[in-house]
């Protein structure tokens, strides 16, 4: 899943000014006239004056009379209002010389290229709410608006480009207020993020830039200005560490509405081609955006998605997909675009770990949990595009008890092909009932419920996917399965957080998890040293994350997409970073000679059939 839902995405602001302005206040972050804020008059203010040289406006929670400045973007739609820019400016390159003026419900009257003076009040909107961590907005709301001319020039747009963008992100942030960079000077000339700060609400444009991620649904792209930043072969930017930020990245939106001017589709890799002009905006999904006023076409770059090698006929293919919710009241298309990648793009694998599988009615919160009628669904559409009739085991969860979509019961399913490869079934496991390991008559490590569940009662699994276990047979040799997906990365600050370096709150609970998988494993190989045991699933977390270093603990396992060139490491885009979320990871009975891929099928395209690319380990047991 992505990291932040955005199904239920706010079209309107939903955070007060008096908040973010209290909560500044009681930090010690704005300091006010001694007269009320909300009272207080100031009179022959300019842009840069209400702006200042931190992330917080000195005139928070003050009006302000007569603010002179060219409108340069009017937004419609979503959150409305328009931005205004001083085409004299002060000359401090830590100073905005353009601010956003909310308008809500009321009429819109101007247009680009009006001069305008404004009065209102200043205020700071973090989008989001407080709790996001989000920075703030400088605005002027409840405007009084006078137009003293139109049609005049806009002023000159400045260019972001790679060599105006620092290498640093970010500065650390201030100890003694809990992390933020809010009170912090900017420096525009030493953090990427401070640049971007400076030009809060100004006129800016990028040019000719390659796209490093692709138009999502809410009419978006990200494009870098850093063409050398991280670039893989197929045009992406890859995330590489905590300490390594993708400072080129820019979120590319538009002013007019997609139902007047539709958005270009691009994929990962192609170019917008003449760039983007218009308003930087700071919103809760990607953080600082150019709106576009002005926007390049899509150069095409022919992206293609891969295919895999198929297995030899000594070698065992494990792969692991997250099929993204999928339920029978998904369109029939959905089901067929899924099989046909897994014949054609991963070429039949022998065993499948599916993450995100729902029941048979998906969202309907009925009580069911049965996905017979899934995976039927799927199975028979994977025997139409030509590949094998799979087999399945899974365990059904308890009603509403692994986290996911409401009613949905997502979980893990293990799809066989019997022609390839068996199943060995024992006992019978359930949601509740943990598997262990013994050691079997013939010195071999075996699991006490074939399925079953690893440690379901460990709270680490509380509202989340329990691990499912399966030991398989090929050609005589035992190998043991764990289908994994890791709790989510919701609730984790962005990137451009006001907290430097940004809360992962997340992490902590995946922390747990991985613990309890790789206790588990090390249980295996006390049965068994020299055991085939792979890991894999949807671990939403990175190669280089506190949750890998936790799964490989001890050496009971290594994260196979390590063997892979860094630049190649990635199995899903998120506001620009190909960035690794889908893992296998092997024990040491697997070896050194496997055959690893990432299926770059679905995370660069617009079009997707999921938002997570499939992983494929190929190796001789």
């Amino acid at each position: 899943m992505p990291h932040i839902s955005r199904a239920t995405r706010p079209a309107v602001r939903s955070a007060a000014v008096s908040t973010v302005v209290a909560t500044a206040l009681a930090a010690g972050l704005l300091v006010v006239s001694s007269s009320s804020a909300s009272s207080a008059s100031a009179a022959g203010v300019r842009v840069h004056d209400i702006q200042g040289t931190t992330r917080l406006s000195p005139l928070a929670g003050q009006q302000v009379t007569d603010v002179a400045g060219i409108v340069t973007g009017v937004r419609t739609y979503g959150s409305k209002g328009f931005w205004i820019q001083d085409p004299k400016g002060d000359g401090d390159p830590a100073t905005s010389e353009g601010v956003f003026v909310y308008t809500g419900s009321a009429a819109l009257t101007v247009r680009a290229g009006d001069a305008v003076r404004v009065s209102g009040t200043v205020g700071e909107y973090v989008p989001g709410g407080e709790a996001s961590g989000n920075q703030s907005l400088t605005q002027l709301t409840k405007p009084t608006v006078t137009v003293e001319s139109s049609g005049n020039a806009l002023p000159a747009p400045v260019t972001v480009g790679a060599k105006s963008v620092p290498s640093a992100y970010a500065p650390d942030g201030d100890p003694a207020n809990g992390g933020s960079i809010d009170a912090l000077a900017l420096k525009p000339r030493a953090y990427a993020l401070d640049l971007y700060e400076s030009l809060e609400g100004m006129n800016v444009r990028v040019g000719t830039s390659r796209v490093v991620g692709a138009t999502d649904p809410y009419s978006e792209l990200w494009i870098t200005v850093k063409p050398h930043e991280n670039p893989n072969r197929r045009g992406g930017a890859v995330y590489k560490s905590y300490d390594d930020q993708n400072t080129g990245r820019l979120q590319i939106q538009q002013l007019a509405p997609v139902s007047e001017h539709p958005f270009p589709k691009a994929n990962v890799g192609d170019a917008l081609s003449g760039g983007a002009e218009g308003p930087l905006d700071f919103n809760q999904f990607g953080g600082y955006t150019l709106v576009a006023r002005t926007l390049g076409k899509v150069t095409d770059k022919g992206l293609a998605p891969e295919k895999t090698k198929r297995q030899a006929k000594g070698e065992l293919a494990v792969a692991t997909y997250n099929v993204e919710n999928l339920d029978p009241t998904d369109p029939q298309a959905k089901f067929d675009a899924l099989a046909g990648a897994v014949v054609s793009n991963l070429s039949s694998p022998d065993v499948l770990a599916l993450e995100e599988i729902q029941d048979d009615n998906g969202a309907k919160n009925d009580g069911t949990v049965s996905a017979e009628a899934t995976l039927k669904k799927f199975t028979d559409a994977i025997v139409a595009a030509g590949g094998p009739r799979y087999a399945w085991r899974s365990i059904d969860p308890q009603n509403n008890k692994d986290g996911g979509e409401p009613g949905g019961n997502i979980r893990q399913v293990f799809l066989f092909n019997p022609e390839r490869v068996s199943f060995t079934d024992r006992g019978a496991g359930d949601a509740t009932t943990a598997t262990g390991v013994v050691r079997s008559a013939g010195g071999r490590a075996a699991l006490t419920l074939s399925p079953g569940r690893v440690d379901p009662a460990n709270t680490a699994w509380e509202d989340s996917r329990k691990p499912l276990a399966g030991e398989f047979s090929f050609r005589g040799r035992s190998v043991i399965v764990v289908a994994n997906h890791f709790g989510s990365k919701g609730g984790d600050e962005g990137l451009t957080s006001r907290h430097q370096p940004p809360v992962r709150s997340s992490e902590a609970k995946r922390l747990r998890q991985a613990q309890a998988v790789n206790s588990f494993v090390r249980d295996v190989r006390k049965a068994q040293k020299s055991a085939d045991v792979v890991v894999v699933g949807d671990v939403n977390d990175f190669e280089f994350s506190r949750t890998t270093a936790a799964l490989e603990a001890g050496g009971a396992l290594k994260s196979a997409v390590k063997s892979l060139p860094r630049s190649e490491r990635y199995s899903y885009v998120y506001q620009g970073n190909s960035q690794v979320l889908d893992q296998i990871l092997t024990s040491p009975g697997v070896g050194s000679g496997f055959a690893y891929d990432s299926v770059h099928i679905n995370a660069e395209f617009a079009e997707q059939n999921s938002d997570h690319d499939p992983q494929v380990l190929r190796f001789r047991p």
